[in-house]
């Protein structure tokens, strides 16, 4: 049991990584806004859930934490798209 719990606490940090690393891949002008959206929400929304899931405080506490913030990160962006059009 500790194993498989350390095992989805550091897939929760994994999500935010993945994240940070599809932004710089898709970053520039001619991004599609509604995939980047898409896929920051699907990535935070599991990497919560592998977070409360493993039941370690310190991957609770920082797999909520930075994976929130990618939340944010895509309803700024989703809020962006929705101002940006006419």
């Amino acid at each position: 049991m500790g194993k498989k719990s350390n095992t989805l606490g550091v897939l929760s940090i994994l999500t935010v990584i993945i994240s940070i690393i599809f932004f710089f891949i898709i970053r520039g002008p001619n991004a599609n806004l509604a995939v980047g959206i898409s896929v920051f929400t699907v990535l935070s929304i599991v990497g919560i859930i592998f977070a409360i899931v493993s039941k370690k405080l310190w991957f609770v506490i920082i797999g909520i934490a930075l994976n929130s913030a990618v939340l944010v990160f895509a309803y700024f962006l989703l809020l962006a798209v929705g101002i940006s059009e006419p």
